[in-house]
């Protein structure tokens, strides 16, 4: 017996084993239950996807003897005629070979013939957008209002091509393409029945290059069991089509991980002597960076298409790349893509981008630089508390060693302003608050480096009924001085000995006690007083210039 390709032997005989499109086939089928079955069907979708089977088994289903559950029974006569091509009620015209006004013709004297068994005469015109637009034209009355017994079913790739007017006249059903897995899953049950033993890695690269036409996916198939055997492996199948292995674009990552600038030499040499496509190269390298971008997203690898061990690497990538350096270095590879097709020495481009791709350095964004000068400040108050509870003299206990050389006036200097003794409510009054005010500013910076930045520009104006009233610069930090306020009662306690209340208003221009502190000048030039904003100036002297008034 001849052999026939994968594509014709199991292509599917009922709607249910019709792959991918079940918004078509239930709809089909409800349709042939209802009764309600239209004289005209467009299928439109990109190639392999089922189109012209779905219409075969449409039209077998109409004209079954015996249909099961809107199914054909594939045992009747009409069925067997039909497997055959020997039924005359069923009619497949290639619409590229038959595309002139005198075939219309033809067919629209040939539709007034009523089916000599079956039920429904029915035409499959596949590629229907080839058809002249004479053609077309000419169709258009015979498709409005066929007779009872005519059905019309066109199949095609580019729906664009076809006319409003034929579009307008058909009930319209778009094909999808077919899901990587479910593709992987046809190829392991036919590779299954027919004895041939395959991978997950090899059926991943199968379904790959099909681009969702299981059509495709099955030639390849053929083509690949013939190089091989009943045995295939993801190397022989790579060899066989001179695929670009995915292993290379691993060691691009890493060797951008590690600035290792000879690796680009070293990759751009093994495309060139393999013989790989500089621009499938370049395509697969932006795959690649876009499904580490879905992994540092996502954190997991559901929207990678890969076999299961190539998902796994992918993972390692978690913590390793931040989502604005893989923007960066997306956009750069788009660019690539677009320049090298204008170059004439391809290599030397391609070695050259992937110097700039590995010597792309790491970007941080503001808020990132600001968490670490806050954990930072942290760091050095903690490292502080733990230096003044070192020097401290517990009650009862004896000092030794170097310890004794610590005189009393330098103990004192170790102390924090939260250790001090705290104040009587007695002694409250305004000039106690503005002498005492520094204390309560770095009581509050130790735990909150922003809030006390923010209180360092705070200026009180007055004080009675223990509450003081502030004035404070910026309008904004209002709010958040609010937002604080039981935190701030608590620091009060500890800095006068009594919780205190706020009254906040915008600074108007009044001087407090104090009067105004002398500018001084800070790093790279820049001038400051005590009254400005710590966390301001810890950004100006990180990257320099100076503040905008």
């Amino acid at each position: 017996m001849a052999f026939i390709v994968t594509a014709r032997k199991w292509r599917p005989q009922r709607f249910d084993e019709v792959i991918g499109q079940d918004h078509i086939t239930r709809t089909l089928k409800n349709a042939i239950k209802k009764n309600r079955i239209g004289h005209a069907y467009l299928f439109a979708g990109p190639r392999g996807v089922g189109k012209t089977t779905t219409a075969r088994i449409l039209a077998k289903t109409l004209n079954c003897l015996n249909p099961v559950d809107s199914e054909p029974c594939n045992e009747c006569e009409m069925c067997k005629k039909f497997d055959s091509s020997q039924t005359l009620d069923i009619i497949e015209i290639d619409g590229a070979s038959n595309r002139r006004i005198e075939e219309i013709r033809t067919l629209r004297e040939s539709v007034k013939y009523a089916p000599t068994v079956g039920n429904y005469k029915v035409y499959i015109i596949d590629e229907v957008h080839m058809l002249t637009t004479e053609s077309f034209n000419a169709l258009l009355k015979t498709l409005e209002e066929p007779p009872e017994h005519t059905i019309f079913i066109f199949a095609t790739t580019d729906v664009h091509k076809v006319p409003l007017t034929i579009v307008s006249r058909c009930q319209r059903f778009d094909f999808r393409r077919i899901e990587l897995k479910e593709i992987k899953s046809v190829l392991k049950k036919i590779a299954d029945a027919e004895g041939i033993k395959i991978d997950d890695e090899s059926l991943t690269i199968i379904a790959k290059k099909a681009d969702g036409a299981l059509r495709d996916a099955e030639s390849i198939f053929d083509q690949v069991v013939s190089f091989s055997g009943n045995e295939i492996s993801a190397d022989i199948i790579k060899k066989m089509m001179n695929l670009i292995d995915e292993e290379i674009y691993f060691k691009i990552s890493d060797a951008l991980l590690g600035k290792d600038y000879s690796a680009a030499f070293d990759i751009t040499e093994e495309i060139y002597s393999k013989g790989w496509n500089y621009i499938d190269f370049i395509n697969g390298l932006v795959e690649h960076f876009r499904n580490i971008l879905s992994v540092v997203i996502k954190k997991n690898n559901s929207l990678i298409e890969a076999s299961e061990s190539t998902k796994e690497k992918y993972l390692e990538y978690k913590t390793e790349f931040g989502e604005g350096d893989l923007l960066r270095i997306l956009n750069f590879l788009n660019k690539v893509q677009y320049e090298i097709k204008q170059t004439q020495n391809v290599k030397l481009k391609v070695e050259i981008s992937l110097f700039h791709l590995i010597g792309l350095e790491k970007s941080s964004t503001i808020t990132q630089i600001l968490e670490e000068l806050k954990k930072k400040d942290n760091r050095i108050s903690s490292q502080s508390v733990n230096q003044t509870k070192a020097t401290e003299k517990p009650s009862g206990t004896k000092i030794s060693g170097k310890a004794k050389n610590i005189t009393v006036k330098e103990t004192i200097s170790l102390e924090s302003p939260t250790i001090e003794k705290t104040l009587n409510k007695s002694e409250l009054d305004f000039n106690t608050i503005a002498q005492h005010w520094e204390k309560l500013i770095n009581t509050v910076t130790q735990e909150k480096f922003i809030l006390g930045g923010i209180l360092s520009s705070v200026k009180p104006v007055g004080f009675s009924n223990n509450v003081i009233k502030v004035t404070v610069e910026h309008e904004d930090d209002i709010s958040i001085l609010k937002e604080e306020c039981n935190y701030l009662h608590q620091k009060t306690n500890e800095v006068f000995g009594t919780k205190l209340k706020f009254d906040f208003s915008k600074d108007s221009g009044i001087t407090s006690a104090w009067g105004k502190a002398e500018p001084t000048s800070g790093k790279n030039g820049i001038e400051t007083s005590n009254e400005d904003d710590l966390y301001v100036k810890e950004i100006l002297e990180k990257f320099g210039g100076r503040e905008i008034k």
